[in-house]
């Protein structure tokens, strides 16, 4: 089964699609068990990748790359072009696969709530899953390169057409962003790919191990021209998806039209895709550009950036909604930052800060989403004083609330402070720069709950439900893990633990 393992993880969603297709209309419960048994098996799939995961498997030139060999799979696909159907996993892949299988799997109950052409939803939403997991599981560059895309358009019409009053707005602007990456993305294949066939060597063309050990681009003295473009083509492709700033502002739209179960995956998946590119191919794949002084400090400094000015814009909001997706771009700084100044200290942290935010910024779109489910609207100035009416969902929202803001015990503190470390060793008026943004987060996230939760309870919420089954059974368990990776970070740390010593080999600082 281990050599099959991946490619069920990824295509089961799709299996699950087909038969959502071929069910007869007009059975929306029929659906939706389809959706939650679909995505719990492959949730479950992914907890046994995680079981059995070995970080010391794969060696290319007599050096361990941190791919297991037992769950890699390599069939020739368009043979003439040396383009693989290439499976692989290592240490970092296998946390974001376990945290998409979590996600995917708990948002299909956040999506009952959806009632509009239920078939087609669920059915996009299955297609964007094996995007997502395609993109964690693919080793050759061509293959990354279609889940890249297959995502693009399940997550286009969902925003679309089961969005807000602004969808379509926020569905181009959303696929007009995302395409531009992915055009940058496809220029750089198309390089590497000549580069290697040039060079005798187009059997390796997409091989994404065999490319960063290779390194066909380097040449003594340092990066050239050609090097450099090919990385700033990279990061623009990649800091697009995190985001990053000024390439940001597609996320606040998106996330606010968007319905609530596709902004948990926008959120805590989507995201670290960027992240996840920055370390599978943008610095591997060109060290000698990533480690120019000039360029760890810009990078480093556009991170700080990313971690204030989101958080400044996060405290300006009046729409619940908006200020959680501007706390994403303040929190997605720190991936930056940690993975800019490569020291391992910090891109641990940039880890597992992905993963952290992950859950939380999943779990606060969920508490939004109950909110406007009730209440029709998400204005903050017209809540107040629904722990009165809500006390489970208060307690929940508690929970999300300090684990987003980076309480010590709970899952975002982690991260913050391990890229922290790492910024102080490397500069410490960067690192005291950043911390204006822990300040600015507790600030937005205090005045929120103390405007949304606390004061007089208002006579028109009386009324409010507290949170349903299905909400406690897609909250619940977020809440839960915010706790336990807070307090037992080693169980995320060890996962990738090997991917993070394969990563900083590459460069000189470790």
């Amino acid at each position: 089964m281990d050599k099959t393992l991946l490619t069920l993880i990824t295509f089961l969603p799709l299996v699950g699609a087909v038969v959502m297709l071929l069910a007869p209309n007009g059975r929306p419960g029929l659906i939706r068990a389809i959706a939650v048994i679909t995505t719990g098996v492959v949730f479950a799939l992914t907890l046994y990748l995680w079981w059995i995961f070995d970080a010391t498997a794969i060696k290319v030139g007599g050096v361990l790359t941190g791919y297991d060999a037992r769950t890699l799979t390599e069939i020739a696909w368009i043979k003439p072009y040396n383009i693989y159907y290439r499976l692989g996993v290592d240490g970092l892949s296998v946390m974001l696969i376990m945290l998409t299988g979590l996600l995917s799997f708990l948002a299909t109950f956040t999506a009952f709530s959806v009632v509009k052409q239920v078939k087609a939803f669920y059915a996009l939403y299955m297609l964007l899953v094996t995007g997502m997991m395609g993109v964690f599981t693919s080793l050759d560059f061509f293959l990354f390169y279609v889940f890249w895309e297959v995502m693009l358009l399940p997550m286009y019409f969902l925003i679309g057409v089961w969005g807000g009053p602004r969808k379509e707005y926020a569905a181009i602007k959303f696929f007009i962003y995302t395409l531009l990456g992915s055009v940058l993305i496809l220029l750089v294949m198309l390089a590497y790919y000549f580069k290697m066939a040039s060079t005798g060597q187009a059997q390796y063309a997409f091989n994404i191990p065999e490319l960063v050990a290779r390194q066909p681009f380097h040449v003594a003295g340092g990066p050239t021209l050609l090097q450099c473009l090919l990385f700033w083509c990279l990061f623009i492709g990649f800091a697009i998806k995190v985001p990053i700033f000024p390439f940001h502002t597609w996320l606040p739209d998106a996330h606010v039209e968007a319905p609530t179960a596709i902004s948990v995956i926008l959120a805590g998946v989507l995201l670290k895709m960027g992240g996840y590119g920055f370390l599978r191919l943008n610095w591997p794949l060109l060290p000698d550009v990533a480690a120019l002084p000039s360029v760890m400090w810009f990078l480093a400094v556009l991170g700080v950036v990313n971690i204030v000015y989101g958080a400044l814009c996060a405290l300006g909001q009046t729409d619940f909604k908006r200020l959680v997706a501007y706390s994403s771009v303040s929190h997605m700084g720190y991936v930056l930052l940690g993975i800019a100044i490569l020291k391992s200290e910090a891109v641990n942290g940039a880890i597992f800060q992905m993963f952290a935010h992950g859950l939380s910024s999943a779990m606060m779109f969920m508490l939004v989403g109950v909110v406007y489910d009730r209440a029709h609207h998400r204005e903050i100035a017209r809540l107040g004083g629904l722990a009165t009416h809500m006390p489970v969902y208060f307690g929940l929202a508690v929970i999300g609330f300090f684990a987003s803001l980076g309480l010590p015990s709970m899952v975002g503190f982690i991260g913050e402070v391990m890229v922290l470390l790492g910024t102080f060793r490397y500069s410490p008026w960067l690192a005291a720069s950043s911390t204006v943004g822990l300040l600015l987060t507790a600030g937005y996230i205090l005045w929120t709950m103390q405007r949304v939760f606390l004061g007089k309870a208002k006579p028109e919420y009386e009324a409010f439900p507290d949170c349903n089954r299905w909400e406690l059974i897609a909250i619940v368990p977020l809440g839960v893990l915010c706790i336990v990776f807070g307090v037992l970070p080693m169980l995320v740390l060890n996962i990738y633990a090997s991917s993070t010593e394969v990563f900083m080999r590459l460069f000189a600082a470790q």
